[in-house]
């Protein structure tokens, strides 16, 4: 059996890709700054803060707890969603590794 394309890639630049491609939409980063400013939310407040579909709302949160930067809680009928401290510690060194390696030199351009 063949080599997968995302073996040839080490687990950090794999995970960086997969967290990146989460933030690729300007919706979840709508939604990131939400929770991250309230501290917590509740799904409807969402759809009144962006003013997207509750179907559209419900499947970008969907990706974000997919990948772990999301997490909630059902009560009732009631779901809470907040940002994960764990994974978002975990995305902020994986982009801090990734920019960290840029050193400028302003002898050398291109």
């Amino acid at each position: 059996m063949g080599v997968t394309k995302a073996d040839l890639f080490t687990k950090e630049q794999n995970e960086l890709a997969q967290v990146a491609k989460v933030f690729a939409h300007p919706a979840r980063v709508a939604i990131i700054e939400f929770l991250l400013r309230s501290n917590t939310c509740i799904n409807g407040d969402l759809v009144q803060e962006l003013g997207l579909a509750q179907a559209t709302i419900s499947q970008h949160l969907r990706e974000l707890k997919q990948v772990g930067i999301i997490q909630g809680t059902i009560e009732g009928v009631s779901v809470s969603y907040c940002i994960n401290p764990e994974k978002w510690m975990q995305i902020q060194q994986l982009f801090n590794g990734l920019f960290d390696q840029f050193l400028p030199n302003p002898k050398s351009c291109c």
